[in-house]
Parts: C-alpha cells; structure tokens; sequence
C-alpha cells in the first residue's frame, strides 16, 4: 500500500484512503490493483524474459484495458530493475534528474517498491510517494518529478503511454529541491 512523507515536515500519510485523497487534491490518480493475481514465479522474479514479460501483461490485461479506455493510453509495457540490470547506478542516476512531460506518467507496480518524487505547491513543496506491489499512480503532465527504486532496488511495473514513442523528459531545473 502506497505511502506519502512531506519532505518539507516528514509528515506521513498512509491508509488506503488517506493516500488517495492526498493525491486526488493534487490531481494525481491513485488507484489499486490486487498484486495477488500474479503467479508466484513472477511476483519475486526482477529479470523476466519477453514471454514473462507478456505473462504480466495479460494477468493484468483488464485493469490495462480499462485504464486505456478512461484515460487515451495506447501502448503499453513492462519495465524490471534489478541488480542484475546491466549499468543501473546509470540508468538511476538518469531516473533521478527533476523533469516534466507532456503526457501523465503512470506506473502500475506488480512486483519490487518505488518511489515518485512530486513537487506541490509550494505550502507542501516536494513529496514522496512510496510504491509498493498493487499501487498505481498517474502524475500529470507538466508537474515536475522524477522515479526511483526503494532500497531493495527491485521492480516490476506496467507502463502505459498515449504518445506511442513513449514519455519525453524535459528537465526542470529547481535549486529549491534537496536530494534525500
């Protein structure tokens, strides 16, 4: 179940309801989806194959259908991180430059923990939303965030897209922001 921490105050929101409230005041759709259907070979599996990959999609076809339909997402994937990710302090240090798009950013997590860092107005200023299995989060264009792995460094999660090549990141310069 997904968590909030107000970096400015280390305030923590957590429960269900509480959560998407939270992030319904700042337009941010939160929802959740039972992790559960997924088979026990792939829910602690953080290198799938292309068939493993498809295997996901389809256990979690009517939750990306129904999305696709509401919200105008045309393709989808499957993202894995893991140690075993060839150059991920790189791909990391890439993932965690402040940006924006200019199409929502949506991560549905199936397996591992992430992390979105959020910039609201400036009364809250940045926060974290930690990701756990089950959570999906939708961040809208133009908010300035950027998507890193928890400790664990582990993840699975379905992407899905409007732009068919994908999100464009355009940097968001903030000297106001301090990394954790």
């Amino acid at each position: 179940m997904a968590e909030i921490l107000i970096r400015n105050t280390n305030e923590r929101i957590n429960g269900e309801e509480q959560v998407r409230e939270f992030l319904e005041s700042h337009e941010i759709l939160y929802e959740h989806w039972d992790a559960s259907k997924l088979s026990g070979e792939l829910q602690e599996n953080f290198t799938l194959t292309d068939d493993q990959k498809a295997a996901v999609l389809k256990t979690f076809e009517p939750e990306i259908k129904d999305l696709a339909a509401r919200r105008g997402y045309k393709i989808w994937d499957v993202i894995t991180l893991s140690e075993a990710t060839p150059n991920l302090d790189d791909l990391l240090a890439k993932f965690e430059q402040i940006h924006t798009h200019t199409e929502d950013e949506i991560r549905a997590i199936v397996a591992g923990k992430g992390i979105f860092i959020i910039k609201g107005p400036e009364e809250i200023g940045y926060f974290n939303v930690e990701l756990s299995p089950g959570d999906v989060i939708s961040v809208p264009e133009n908010i300035p965030h950027f998507f890193t792995l928890m400790e664990n460094q582990k993840i699975v999660a379905v992407r899905l897209f409007i732009e068919e090549n994908g999100w464009i990141a355009e940097p968001f310069e903030d000297p106001t922001f301090i990394k954790a």
